[in-house]
Order: structure tokens, then sequence, then C-alpha cells
């Protein structure tokens, strides 16, 4: 094939997208800041408030048209940029709006809102940004505060927390995330968990372990106390697990490619009862990959009826079906 692959041929995705949210000061911003060569895009005037060792080069945002400068800045500056830093992505969405609203004031309605039309024109705005950053073969972050939803359920009151992410917007990002993170304190330590929860929401597409403890990088008298890299180590891992599923796509794919050649090649209940003894083992020794038990065996039932054999049930074997 051309420019359809298999799923063993598919390349791994160079660049990672997630996003963090949590608790007001638990270090969401340092934490974001730990990504590999990372530049931050400061709309919340978080940078104040990370350990001076462990501070990036920033953007403080003052407008929005100042972000797309950025970009360019970082491409012929700082090409050795590997992630952007947008925190947060509720303040930049406000950047946003201001900026509909200064170029077009049609957009804004007489409570100070955006107009339905404005909305659409951020959201497309929104989207545009994060295939910008993504065709430039940069990693984003998005640092999100956290708001809590109350639901009833079984006539009880149920707080869910959820990213603080203005409008529709939010499933716009959502979906296109790799990873979302819940960071939170248990007892005295900071942990931020991926794993998908009842009462908050997470995206965890790598099988990182659930409630993962954040390094301590700045000791009580507020020194750096550590190097601040936790998010190069996940994103490590989410580029380790990619390769991983292909290699192991490429695996399931030659097993069941071989095996359908082997039942194709079965001319004989002889043949047939071998080949029932060949899927026994591999089932004792648990050699099937992903569904392949299920295809070949659908393949061998298929091939089965081809040759007219039938099952019999007390001696356990295939034979040649009785001429009515």
């Amino acid at each position: 094939m051309g420019l359809i692959k298999k799923p063993s041929e598919l390349e791994v995705k160079k660049t990672i997208s997630l996003m963090i949210y949590g608790q007001p000061g638990i270090g969401k911003t340092t934490l974001g800041c730990s990504a590999p060569n990372a530049v931050l895009f400061d709309y919340d005037g978080g940078v104040g408030r990370i350990n001076g060792a462990h501070r990036v080069p920033t953007l403080q945002v003052a407008s929005w048209e100042q972000t797309d400068e950025a970009i360019k800045e970082i491409k012929e500056e700082l090409p050795e940029t590997q992630t952007i830093v947008i925190d947060t992505v509720g303040k930049m969405l406000d950047y946003m709006s201001d900026y509909i609203v200064r170029t077009d004031p049609k957009m804004q309605q007489r409570d100070g809102s955006l107009s339905l039309k404005g909305y659409g024109v951020r959201k497309n705005m929104f989207v545009n940004f994060v295939k910008k950053v993504s065709m430039l073969g940069m990693n984003v972050v998005f640092i999100a505060h956290e708001r809590e939803d109350r639901r009833q359920e079984n006539g009880q009151d149920k707080v869910v927390k959820r990213p603080e992410v203005g409008g529709s917007s939010a499933n716009d990002l959502i979906k296109e995330l790799d990873l979302v993170g819940y960071m939170q304190a248990i007892g005295k330590k900071r942990t931020i968990t991926f794993d998908i929860d009842e009462c908050y929401y997470a995206k965890n597409t790598c099988n990182l372990p659930k409630d993962m403890v954040i390094p301590v990088n700045v000791d009580d008298k507020g020194e750096a106390a550590g190097a601040n890299d936790f998010l190069c180590t996940i994103i490590d891992k989410y580029e380790e697990a990619q390769k991983k599923n292909i290699a192991k796509t490429g695996e399931y794919e030659k097993l069941v490619d071989r095996l359908k050649k082997e039942v194709a090649g079965i001319k004989s209940a002889e043949q047939a009862n071998a080949f029932m003894e060949v899927l026994k083992q591999m089932d004792a020794k648990k050699e099937h990959i992903y569904n392949s038990r299920l295809i070949v065996r659908e393949a061998f039932s298929e091939r089965v009826k081809e040759l007219n054999l039938t099952f019999n049930k007390e001696k356990s074997c295939y034979e040649p079906a009785q001429a009515a």
C-alpha cells in the first residue's frame, strides 16, 4: 500500500498534547514547566510563583496579538523549544474574547459576553492555535484550574471535578488531548493521576500508574531541591507505550496471517484435527495476541464447513460428514 498504512506501519506520534488541572496553589505551573525545553505562555501571571531555579523562557501575555508574535519568535530564535505551556487555558480564551471584541464590537452582547457568532469565531481561533503548535512539531501542555460540577445521584449530592475551560471550547480541546491529569494533595504529598474516575475527569492512553507522587523540588526554605523534569518522564513513557503498541500490533498481524494460511491449507479431517491441537497448545501457552484466537477460530469454522466436516463430540474430533 502507498498512503494507507497497516497498523504496524504507523509512525509513532512525535508530539503530545496534555492537560494538567487541579487545586489552587498546588504547583500546576511548575509542573507544566517540567516538560522538555518548555516555553511558558503566561496568561495568568503564574510565572511569579515558580521557584527561580525552575523558571523557563516566558511570554508574559499582554494581548492576544503577542501570541502569534511569540510563536514566530520561537521558530526564529528558540528552535530548540520542544513544548509550549499554556497557563491557563481559561485565561487564554479570555484574551481571545478581548481580541474578538476589539476588532469587531458587534461580536459582543450588551452584558459584555460574546455573541453566538463571537463564540464561533473564538472556537475557530482556538482550534487553529492548537493545529499551529502541533504542525510546528512541539508538545503543548495546557494548565487549567479545577471546577466542581454537582449532580444528584441516588438522592445524594455528588461533586465531580472538571477542568475550568470556558464554553464549548472545553469539548474541542479535551477530545484532542492525549493525556489529562488531575493534581491533588493526598496527605502532605502532591499527586497526579491520569486514570478515569467517577469523581474527576482524566485521560490515560499509555497505562500510567494511578496517583503518582510528584517529587519535591523545593525545600521548606524555598530553595530548589531537585530537577524539575517530571513531565519529561511522562512524555517518555507515552512515546515508549506507542512504540510497544505498534510492535505488538506487528506481531499480531504476522500471527493472524500465518494461522489463516494454515487454515486455508487444511484439506482433510486429519489436518483439521491436527490444527485443533495447535490451537489448544496456543491457548495453554497464552500465545494469542489481542483477538487473534477469535479471528482464527472463525476462519477455522468456515474451513471445516467448506470441507463438509462434522465434529464428533464422543471422539472429540472432526470426521467427514456421512452422505445422506
